[in-house]
């Protein structure tokens, strides 16, 4: 798990979007960022909370705040994801996982008796300067926008 929390500055990251473009946290100074860390395209549980993004965006970019998806899928999968759910905002390339590392969401995990290295579902709420001000390490993958809204008081 994580070990960042409210209050500590933001790893800087640099990695590539959905159409090979360059993308990092400077490009969001001055602006309010949620930066969620989903396992993988295409999958129910990330289906659902990007969707659930998607369906909240306008909310929460009228109140300031960009939102940016990381994966360890490739910039291809990251488009078709994006195009067979119609998603409208970018989604980083993470292959060599040093994003969610750098954030400490990469690590160990277990299902049906299986271990293996995977990313733990976590979103970080960063604001204009650079420093966390939320951290969500238990997503509801329906109501996520409604649960990052509310912590933040912006319900």
């Amino acid at each position: 798990m994580t070990h960042l929390k409210e209050g500590d500055s933001a790893p800087d990251f640099q990695g590539i979007d959905q159409d090979g473009n360059p993308i990092s946290l400077s490009d969001f100074k001055g602006k309010k960022l949620v930066l969620y860390f989903y396992p993988k395209d295409n999958t129910p549980g990330c289906t659902a909370e990007a969707c659930n993004l998607r369906d909240h965006y306008m909310e929460l970019t009228s109140r300031g705040y960009e939102v940016v998806g990381v994966s360890p899928d490739s910039p291809r999968r990251h488009q078709n994801f994006i195009n067979k759910y119609g998603l409208p905002f970018r989604l980083i390339a993470d292959e060599d996982h040093r994003i969610a590392q750098a954030y400490g969401v990469w690590g160990e995990k277990k299902m049906y008796g299986r271990t293996y290295q995977g990313i733990y579902r976590t979103t970080f709420v960063i604001d204009e300067n650079g420093t966390i001000v939320a951290v969500f390490p238990k997503v509801d993958v329906k109501h996520h926008a409604e649960q990052i809204l509310g912590a933040l008081g912006e319900a």
